[in-house]
């Protein structure tokens, strides 16, 4: 990795260690309610994933780790990774109040040294969330982590922004960004963030590249695995766009009468390599 891309990850984990206290403490994440009716993973999640009691599940870049908990308790022994050490401190705190200490752990690490950090092993299922390869300048190097930790007859979900939902224009539906990854990054200095619009951030600037299917795609395949679904969604789980609605509770999609675009999408895949 060059000096450059060293810098902008650098800058990207500045403004995720920002974030962590205002998520954590934000209506959109309602960690309380979370405590209180403990809801599980999604059932898309269980339905493309099924039973997973006693079944070993890493969940990379896992933020604060609400997501990583819902799945040790629904039964999985459960390892969260993410390269934000504020976030692996609140994580660690949210699993000894939910009492899921003793099924899940996490690890400070960056993602693209995932399977050193981790010891080399592997897992039955690796579980990437939404928002997660934005943030990445070279799918492939995320992919041989990924797949790495895919252990035989294993399974890999992804489910994460549409990559021509995230080229768009933030105010309109035109395209501003690639919707391939490019070598240089886009630049954001915004001092928002989505799950709380009302705190500002310190540190505001970050660095995105965006990944198309096909190269998504492409590049898990090379690496063994075997792509057992391959899903384009409308909708998306936060107002991304201010001319989104909220066709459901915590479901954004178009309005009626505009034209259905993807906004995210859906990957699971077998390692067979």
């Amino acid at each position: 990795m060059d000096g450059a891309t060293e810098d902008w990850l650098a800058a990207n984990r500045r403004k995720w260690d920002d974030r962590v206290g205002i998520h954590a403490a934000s209506r959109f994440y309602d960690v309380d309610g979370w405590l209180r009716t403990r809801p599980g993973p999604r059932p898309r999640e269980v339905d493309a994933l099924g039973d997973v009691r006693g079944l070993d599940l890493v969940h990379l870049q896992c933020h604060f780790g609400l997501d990583t908990l819902a799945w040790a308790d629904a039964g999985a022994r459960v390892t969260g990774l993410d390269f934000s050490s504020e976030a692996v401190r609140v994580a660690e705190e949210l699993a000894q109040q939910a009492g899921l200490d003793d099924r899940v752990r996490f690890v400070c690490s960056d993602v693209h040294a995932a399977t050193e950090a981790l010891g080399h092993v592997t897992f039955d299922i690796v579980y990437v969330s939404l928002g997660a390869l934005c943030w990445l300048p070279s799918v492939e190097r995320w992919a041989d982590q990924a797949a790495a930790l895919v252990r035989p007859g294993g399974r890999l979900y992804l489910h994460d922004v549409h990559p021509l939902a995230w080229a768009l224009s933030n105010e309109s539906t035109e395209l501003e960004h690639s919707y391939f990854e490019e070598v240089d990054p886009f630049v954001d200095d915004s001092d928002v963030t989505y799950a709380d619009a009302d705190r500002p951030l310190r540190h505001t600037r970050s660095y995105e590249w965006n990944h198309s299917i096909g190269e998504v795609v492409t590049a898990l395949i090379h690496r063994g695995l075997r792509i057992d679904v391959l899903e384009e969604h409308d909708w998306t789980v936060h107002q991304a766009f201010p001319w989104l609605i909220e066709s459901e509770p915590g479901r954004w999609s178009a309005p009626p009468g505009h034209p259905r675009l993807p906004l995210t999408f859906t990957v699971v895949a077998t390692q067979v390599g």
